[in-house]
């Protein structure tokens, strides 16, 4: 008997589509992986729907609506393993700015009629709300990290991706330090590793466009950023971007001064 493939499905929420990209940026690993898994359901490629369960859902996105955490918990109930990919799953996105204000005086000023508008106050990460089994960091993730996290689940094993900085990073690449050598401001030391040191390999500072690594010592990070004359309004700013719910707690610590 012919044994069936694993079901797969990509889900969105609140986002830019631009994790989803990296799944169809995959190309030739793509045709691969479509002969391994039934790609059952992701409306970003195709409107064809299989219903679940599914063996590995991979959700993209925030929830921002209080339609999202219903939809999440569906999903949720429907995956054996479920993946948040991205910034948005991971963080709450650039959308969880709002979090650090009322989110009720942006409504008013972006929309006419505010009153048609139903979101909830905050963005928050998916594992706020459900069970997450894994979380790949990234704006957006790397398409290298997102195939092994797939065949790590198709095979029963922990996803190997890397827990070290950026700053290891470019020292494979032989990048420059931007702090060291040009007291450019930096997140490197304190970013997770995956997208290569594309950054810092052009002499501009790391963003943290993928997280917090492991124990990041932010602390440390603030005070050299001072030495650098950066205030910590701006630091402050800088931590709130991508990924401002994961650095919460240094970028709140910044403001009080």
């Amino acid at each position: 008997m012919k044994r069936a493939k694993p079901k797969l499905a990509v889900w969105k929420f609140a986002s830019c589509d631009g994790c989803q990209l990296s799944l169809l940026d995959c190309e030739d690993e793509l045709l691969t992986l479509a002969g391994r898994v039934q790609i059952a359901y992701f409306l970003e490629a195709s409107r064809a729907v299989v219903k679940g369960p599914y063996d590995l859902s991979l959700v993209e996105g925030s929830i921002s609506t209080p339609e999202d955490v219903d939809r999440i918990r569906r999903v949720r109930r429907l995956s054996k393993h479920l993946v948040t990919i991205g910034a948005c799953a991971t963080a709450g996105g650039i959308q969880a700015l709002r979090n650090f204000q009322d989110s009720k005086e942006f409504l008013s000023i972006v929309y006419a009629t505010p009153d048609y508008i139903s979101a909830l106050a905050t963005s928050t990460p998916i594992s706020a709300h459900v069970k997450v089994d894994f979380e790949l960091r990234g704006c957006p993730i790397d398409k290298r990290q997102l195939l092994e996290v797939i065949g790590a689940f198709l095979h029963g094993r922990r996803p190997n991706t890397p827990s070290h900085s950026v700053c290891l990073e470019c020292k494979r690449r032989g990048a420059v330090c931007v702090m060291v050598a040009h007291g450019t401001p930096c997140l490197g030391p304190v970013t997770h590793a995956g997208c290569g040191a594309i950054c810092p390999a052009y002499a501009r500072g790391c963003y943290g466009c993928f997280g917090p690594k492991e124990t990041p010592n932010t602390n440390a990070l603030s005070a050299r950023w001072r030495e650098l004359g950066k205030g910590d309004d701006e630091l402050a700013r800088v931590l709130r971007s991508f990924n401002g719910e994961a650095f919460l707690g240094e970028s709140g610590k910044q403001e009080k001064k």
